[in-house]
């Protein structure tokens, strides 16, 4: 295999960068790489694919006016996928020595059942055209005490708050992460993947009353994040909501209507609505969304968008773990079902295009169709207005998570910051508040979208079947007619 590479290959471009990484630290190059794909396709495999990567973590977490611990970890290793009809088979190793992927290799090879003689094969490596962030280190180079004093600023900042605030703990985390993807049809693409994350948690104590709240945010930039999001303001917020706690009152149980604020209601769209439209789910015919493309699933002012492309945000991807361009996928648009979010599995049986989907953790996980950044566009309507429609009911803010059902859609979410409104205004806030619902009915239930759509600060993780990867999560504000509402309290 001859990679077609130019004489001065452009380093800031995130595929060559993967490749120089791979060739001058494991002498992985062209040759390396062929001789591999041979040996996956051995015994007659349909497609082989190598997945490299190497990893840099760090952290430093605060508690109590001290560091708590700190750490820098490194990982690398390589997986292997052949593919022969619908059956896959994978290895992966830690090890980058040639023996070692070669048996990662023989053995993912072992789906097949005969004996193949694949040709030589010559792949090019694909310059990445237009990314979506930067291909630089993030935080992993700054001194540590640099990182400390921004923990520390945290700090000062929620305590300084309120006078009730008497614990704040914090922390840093910051990933570099490099992939080389080289196929048996002939590419060799690469990317290299920052990540920043920064958590804040307040502890306000007020006569013998606790109320905890954490807050946090980040996405695919460095220390430029700070710029944009300072410290203060994270610490403040979680600060801010851990005091509303103290004078909120036990929440209402019942049905009601339900005003979802724009930005972090985002996550219950996700898990919700966005898991159900995952390609492997309706292939296998276990999500309620099987067999519905077409067809109304939600009210007409509902439209859904998965996209990898927006720039700097948790969830963004230049590539997929297949090698595959991200993209901007629409899958619901005015209530009608348009399609799935597609790996190339999936995206076989369904006669369509991959739609840049297929994700894993890491190296030793295979690749699954799953959520970029996934949000609801913006409708007509003034947020004031839609509050002032309702003469009961509940304004949620902000959520810990949920839990779904994908082949029903039930769902239950946890709210963290959620107000009364009464008689069209917002009034006390509320706690203990929990969202119980199925994810269609409620999309059929839209009764009123905002026009200010905001995408959720990065903070955002996605678990399926065991694996973890970062998204981000949008919305406006939406009015759903009716919502049970977990509480205390009888509505």
């Amino acid at each position: 295999m001859e990679a077609n590479c130019p004489l001065e290959p452009p380093v800031s471009d995130p595929t060559f960068a993967s490749l120089e990484l791979f060739s001058a630290r494991y002498a992985i190059d062209s040759t390396v790489m062929s001789s591999l794909l041979s040996v996956a396709l051995q015994r007659g495999g349909d497609f082989a694919e190598l997945f490299f990567e190497h990893r840099t973590n760090s952290a430093i977490s605060w508690e109590d006016q001290q560091v708590k611990s700190a750490s820098r970890t490194m990982s690398q290793g390589l997986g292997v996928r052949v593919v022969k009809g619908d059956a896959i088979g994978y290895a992966y190793t830690e090890s980058l020595e040639l023996d070692a992927m070669k048996r990662a290799a023989e053995t993912a090879a072992r789906i097949g059942t005969g004996r193949g003689q694949p040709g030589p094969i010559d792949a090019t490596p694909q310059l990445a055209g237009v990314t979506y962030y930067s291909a630089e280190d993030p935080l992993s180079d700054l001194p540590a005490a640099a990182k400390v004093a921004l923990l520390e600023r945290t700090d000062h900042a929620a305590r300084g708050y309120d006078q009730s605030i008497t614990r704040v703990d914090s922390s840093i985390l910051d990933e570099l992460k490099y992939i080389l993807i080289a196929r048996s049809d002939g590419r060799i693409v690469g990317d290299v993947q920052p990540l920043v994350r920064m958590n804040v948690s307040a502890l306000s104590d007020r006569d013998g009353s606790r109320q905890v709240a954490r807050t946090g945010g980040g996405g695919r930039f460095g220390i430029d994040y700070f710029d944009r999001v300072s410290p203060e303001e994270l610490a403040r917020d979680a600060a801010r909501q851990a005091v509303l706690q103290q004078d909120a009152i036990e929440a209402p149980a019942g049905t009601l209507p339900v005003v979802l604020a724009a930005g972090d209601s985002g996550v219950l769209l996700h898990e919700a609505v966005g898991h159900g439209l995952e390609a492997d789910f309706n292939r296998k015919g276990t999500s309620n969304y099987t067999n519905r493309i077409g067809q109304p699933v939600a009210s007409e002012l509902v439209t859904v968008v998965d996209d990898g492309t927006i720039a700097g945000s948790r969830g963004s991807i230049n590539i997929d773990d297949e090698g595959n361009p991200t993209g901007r996928n629409t899958l619901i648009e005015g209530g009608i079902l348009r399609g799935y979010l597609q790996d190339e599995i999936s995206s076989r049986q369904f006669g369509v295009a991959p739609s840049g989907s297929g994700r894993r953790e890491t190296f030793k996980h295979y690749v699954m169709p799953r959520m970029t950044n996934t949000f609801m566009l913006p409708g007509e309507s003034n947020p004031e207005d839609i509050l002032r429609s309702v003469d009961r009911g509940i304004y949620c803010v902000s959520y810990s998570g949920g839990q779904v059902n994908i082949s029903n859609g039930d769902f239950v979410f946890s709210v963290t910051e959620a107000y009364m409104i009464e008689g069209g205004r917002i009034t006390a806030p509320v706690r203990n508040v929990t969202l119980i619902g199925n994810g269609p009915d409620a999309l059929s239930k839209v009764t009123m979208v905002g026009n200010d759509y905001q995408l959720s600060d990065g903070r955002w993780m996605c678990g399926k079947d065991g694996q973890s990867v970062p998204v981000g999560v949008g919305m406006p504000t939406v009015l759903v007619s009716g919502i049970t509402v977990g509480g205390t309290k009888v509505a």
